[in-house]
């Protein structure tokens, strides 16, 4: 194997090598369009941790059937969202980057830079390690965007950075976050997110916590990915105060013919507006920046479902995004994971 050359490194001889969080999101297509988002979903639903078909028969679905008519059915949806700065995905995850590491230095961590970078889609995560290892960094920590863990799509991160390093010569010390799915700040961040709705819009006869849905089978082979999302969803119903039956855990975007994890967001949204609930409120504390899933699925979809079928009253709450408590928890989750080593600029 051809190992890549090794770059000069930046930092002088004696100094401390910057230390690099990267913050890595699923990713986005860079534009609105049939041709961005036909290399965008080949790129994602190419990926054998998102689909576990043997790959002669998906390579002709997904290039026979899917890609041809998906895409441009897809851009429709991503333009209903777009904004002037993109895509709502990059534009949180690039701000979320910025505010963290001005965390960090406002807490003495002066040797950190935060970077951030895409599975799928730019800025792509070997090309950001590349950037780090010219910059002379010795020390990554990676850190997903997921807070519950599913072989879907931390493992998709572990496996294009452990793929990467493959085929580098002096390969940095690397740390992963694998999970942050009961960690304090984070469900103290979604607690806020949901006070500070209700104080403006006062409190629904039900709140509707969304998580993306993954194949049941992925459940049956042992992924702890629904697990993780009900941990998530007692604490949060817990720090709110709330009763067993004034909450609800669905899972949304199915994508097609099998049995994925039960109760489905729109299925359930529906029922709920036939039993006569007037007014849901619905969050997706599985997603920390919104995108795609969030403001056109549940904030659009969900929400024209839940009226036509008799409700009165929807209410979708953001997600995360940069807000204060959400930089502060992921602060307290960097911090966790970068212990031990001399963020403060000490020397070696």
């Amino acid at each position: 194997m051809a190992f890549r050359k090794e770059p000069t490194p930046s930092h002088s001889h004696g100094s401390q090598p910057p230390i690099a969080v990267v913050l890595v999101n699923l990713g986005t297509p860079d534009a609105p369009d049939a041709r961005a988002l036909r290399r965008y979903l080949k790129q994602f639903l190419s990926d054998p941790r998102v689909v576990e078909i043997p790959r002669a028969i998906w390579w002709f679905i997904l290039n026979g059937i899917i890609l041809p008519f998906r895409s441009s059915r897809s851009a429709e949806k991503y333009a209903s969202i777009w904004t002037e700065q993109g895509s709502p995905l990059r534009v949180h995850t690039e701000r979320q980057a910025a505010a963290l590491g001005a965390r960090l230095a406002a807490r003495g961590h002066r040797q950190v830079q935060v970077v951030y970078a895409m599975r799928y889609g730019s800025p792509a995560l070997p090309d950001v390690l590349d950037q780090l290892k010219a910059g002379g960094c010795e020390r990554i920590l990676v850190l997903p965007a997921y807070p519950q863990y599913s072989g879907t799509t931390t493992a998709s991160i572990f496996d294009s950075v452990f793929d990467h390093y493959r085929k580098v010569r002096n390969i940095p010390e690397l740390r992963m976050v694998r999970d942050y799915h009961d960690s304090e700040g984070y469900i103290q961040a979604l607690r806020q997110s949901v006070l500070d709705h209700w104080e403006l819009h006062g409190r629904p006869g039900k709140l509707v916590m969304s998580f993306h849905g993954v194949p049941k089978r992925t459940l049956l082979l042992g992924d702890p990915y629904h697990d993780e999302c009900h941990r998530t969803a007692g604490l949060l119903a817990q720090a709110l105060g709330l009763a067993e039956g004034e909450y609800l855990v669905t899972f949304q975007s199915r994508f097609g013919k099998a049995e994925w994890l039960q109760p489905y967001t729109a299925s359930t949204l529906q029922e709920l507006a036939r039993q006569g609930e007037q007014r849901v409120d619905v969050m997706c504390p599985g997603f920390t920046s919104d995108c795609l899933e969030t403001l056109e699925e549940i904030a659009m979809e969900g929400k024209a479902e839940f009226l036509q079928a008799g409700g009165k009253e929807f209410h979708f709450i953001a997600c995360l995004n940069e807000s204060q408590a959400w930089i502060g928890g992921m602060a307290d989750i960097a911090e966790q994971h970068l212990a031990g080593w001399p963020t403060m600029g000490m020397p070696r």
